[in-house]
């Protein structure tokens, strides 16, 4: 292990802040409850937070971490009735998810946070362990961030094309990450404006398009579309488009297509501008990743009885051994090509329908074009093969033909971490230690939306963002009992 990787203990004292007060009385309970209802759920809140509390301080003085249940169990408690089998047909979503998404200004996340400042060892130097750290570093705590790669260029985010496409998402995942992506869309402007380098962002809508042989490979999208719709009925609605219509929207696709949907609202970002943006602020905060560092969770964990501060494992893949191995936590390949066409220009990212390989072409600034869209069960992270490489190429063609004299820069591949349901999770595997993975796919577009529901908890202790996005959301709620814990969404 390389020299700077061995534990040491930050500058600061731990646990220097003054601890959140528990209010012990039912009548103080019942004083800031509008309601009986709402003084019920108050007084179980409470008696969740009088355990929490009274465990972290057992914990303290005994100086040692205790793990919970299996990750197993923790992950079949967790998923709740969000969980689907392969063959079962889409539940209707929770009631929570059908009405207006929450915005971001209404949420109920205070700004700035509470006033301890614990130190933070965050695992993993992907996209969320570096939105995570920036945050946290900002308002003033002291973040350690350790990283298994050698190199900033290794991580899964670094080969995504960062497309924010909700609506799009919707056809193939479930409503609570639509949720969360229409969360994030609001988010990622004021993400963004905290950074000290510019980053991309574009909120212009996608392009769905097809050729005349492929118009049943439209008819059932559309209807996909149409049936999330009537389930989730505050979503922005597809707008059909002929051929003069798509001329407009989209000059330089202009007489190549007779049919197409605008879904209207949808964004895109620059994901390796953002990524060095995050890493340019810690820089600017003095946080420095600490690179080739392999670090597991009982090296946490040592860290954490040095400090008493708190865990944020995002180290997507690196993390398969604790959640199980391969059968929750696995990879899932993705190829992608970055082009360089100066004499393309498209406005907007454009998704091309086909039975076989449908493809996505997002443009990010200066004629670079990302192609994407394979989807492979494997954790291979070898080079794009001849076949992917073709049907990218071949497909983006089809879409425009100034592609033709395109120059390839580079042909890309990564594995992303994905549980058994394709859904995201929060951990809390110990007191004070979260476990953060299972972004899958939609690592940029629900990121913002996992981030909040994060901070929430680490600096209120509640979870009422998770709750309201769907976000499983697992907390030592009874870690007394020694059994499985009750998530906080269920």
């Amino acid at each position: 292990m390389p020299e700077h990787c061995v534990i040491t203990s930050p500058n600061t004292a731990s646990n220097t802040g003054t601890p959140r007060r528990i209010p012990e009385t039912n009548s103080e309970i019942k004083q800031k409850a509008p309601s009986e209802k709402a003084f019920q759920r108050s007084l179980a809140q409470h008696s969740i937070n009088k355990c929490r509390h009274r465990w972290e301080q057992i914990h303290r003085r005994a100086g040692k971490p205790i793990m919970g249940s299996s990750m197993e169990s923790i992950v079949s408690v967790v998923r709740g009735t969000l969980t689907l089998s392969p063959s079962s047909s889409p539940p209707d979503p929770p009631a929570s998810l059908t009405g207006p998404f929450p915005a971001a200004d209404a949420a109920g996340i205070t700004w700035p946070w509470a006033a301890q400042r614990d130190p933070i060892l965050v695992l993993g130097a992907g996209l969320m362990g570096r939105l995570l750290a920036a945050s946290l570093v900002e308002v003033g705590h002291p973040v350690r961030i350790v990283e298994a790669a050698t190199a900033p260029e290794s991580s899964a985010a670094h080969f995504a094309a960062a497309m924010l496409a909700p609506l799009a998402e919707s056809a193939v995942a479930e409503a609570s990450v639509v949720a969360q992506g229409y969360y994030a869309l609001s988010r990622w402007p004021a993400l963004l404006a905290s950074l000290p380098e510019p980053v991309f962002f574009q909120q212009e809508g996608t392009l769905i398009l097809w050729h005349r042989q492929d118009a049943g490979e439209a008819k059932r999208f559309s209807a996909l579309l149409a049936a999330v719709g009537e389930h989730l009925p505050h979503l922005p609605r597809p707008q059909p488009l002929d051929a003069q219509a798509i001329a407009e929207l989209e000059p330089s696709v202009a007489g190549r297509f007779a049919q197409g949907l605008y879904l209207p609202q949808e964004g895109q970002l620059d994901n390796r501008q953002l990524l060095s943006a995050l890493l340019a602020k810690l820089r600017q905060h003095e946080v420095k990743v600490e690179w080739g560092c392999p670090w597991d969770l009982k090296q946490a964990q040592a860290w954490q009885q040095q400090t008493g501060g708190w865990v944020l494992d995002c180290r997507g893949l690196g993390a398969q051994k604790e959640w199980g191995g391969p059968r929750l936590l696995r990879g899932v390949r993705g190829e992608v090509v970055r082009l360089y066409a100066p004499e393309v220009s498209l406005r907007r990212p454009t998704r091309l329908l086909h039975p076989r390989y449908p493809i996505y072409i997002a443009p990010k600034p200066g004629h670079l074009f990302v192609v994407g869209a394979t989807e492979i069960e494997s954790e291979d992270r070898s080079p794009v093969s001849v076949r992917s490489a073709l049907e990218l190429l071949s497909a983006a063609y089809a879409v425009h033909p100034a592609f033709a004299e395109a120059r390839i820069l580079e042909l890309g591949s990564q594995c992303r971490p994905t549980l058994a349901d394709h859904l995201p999770a929060v951990v809390e595997r110990s007191p004070r230690l979260l476990q953060i993975n299972g972004l899958y796919r939609h690592g940029f577009l629900i990121s913002p939306a996992i981030h909040d529901a994060v901070l929430e908890y680490l600096h209120q202790g509640s979870c009422r963002l998770a709750q309201q996005l769907g976000i499983p959301f697992q907390v030592q709620a009874a870690p007394l009992s020694g059994e499985s814990l009750s998530p906080c969404v269920s």
